[in-house]
């Protein structure tokens, strides 16, 4: 593995750092409109966003490529910011934020019993689900603060998912061809059975967001398939070829494929 394949990954997120800054926060102090459903989910997300990515930068550094360390340390900061700017969001909806769920308890711990190459793949679980889901946020609702804060989110995980499929298509490179895909086919079945906890869990805010269980079920499913291809494959993964972040002026929902 080449050490400089993640230098530009760790460049697009300092450069992220500083459009953020740039832009500036949301307007916290307009308020938000948040029906019960989904200030429920949101909590919900909230959680699993929020973690300090201790187990991750280990097993990082552990990998021996200092470019793809520091860049999983960006990575884990916009993920944290995320937790933030759902937690102000919260906040301005007048809900409090909540402590654990057992959901995210589940998964935590799944992830920290693995190795990097396989915790990558439970995190691109979350990573495919959170972009349907966050499209749905950022399409579904009426609110413009609630909007822009899902927009925002959801462009940044269009950045992650082609990062974490580089890594992962490194990782799973030493297998024989046919194990790889026997690993992905499994990867897709896991993420089917994710998919259906998170409709069965969340289906109010789904329903409250105009978006069918079965829709929303069927789009993770077929997202995935460019992520498996993309894994396989030879496309190019760099930052160039990635989606750039919201646009300044609004908060639209940046084109991509694996929406």
């Amino acid at each position: 593995m080449s050490m400089h394949t993640f230098a530009g990954w760790t460049r697009a997120f300092e450069a992220e750092v500083g459009r953020r800054s740039a832009r500036g926060e949301p307007d916290w102090a307009g308020g938000a409109r948040l029906a019960g459903p989904l200030a429920r989910s949101l909590q919900r997300f909230q959680v699993g966003e929020d973690g300090d990515g201790a187990n991750l930068i280990r097993k990082a550094d552990e990998a021996g490529d200092p470019e793809y360390a520091a860049a999983v340390r960006l990575f884990v900061a916009e993920e944290q910011n995320h937790a933030r700017l759902l937690a102000l969001l919260l906040g301005a909806g007048g809900m409090p934020t909540i402590a654990a769920h057992w959901s995210d308890s589940a998964f935590v711990r799944l992830r920290r019993l693995l190795g990097l190459r396989l915790e990558l793949l439970v995190l691109m679980i979350a990573e495919v689900v959170a972009l349907r889901y966050y499209r749905a946020v950022a399409e579904g609702t009426e609110d413009p603060l609630v909007s822009e804060v899902a927009a925002r989110i959801l462009a940044d995980e269009r950045r992650h998912v082609p990062f974490h499929c580089l890594r992962l298509r490194e990782a799973l490179g030493a297998l024989p061809g046919a194990l790889r895909v026997l690993v992905l086919a499994g990867w897709r079945l896991l993420l089917l059975g994710a998919t259906a906890v998170v409709v069965w869990d969340h289906g109010p805010a789904l329903r409250h967001l105009g978006v069918r269980r079965g829709r929303f079920t069927a789009d993770v499913m077929r997202s995935s398939v460019d992520v498996v291809a993309d894994i396989l494959g030879t496309r190019s993964l760099q930052p160039s070829d990635v989606a750039p972040a919201v646009p300044r002026d609004r908060a639209t929902v940046p084109p991509g494929r694996a929406a």
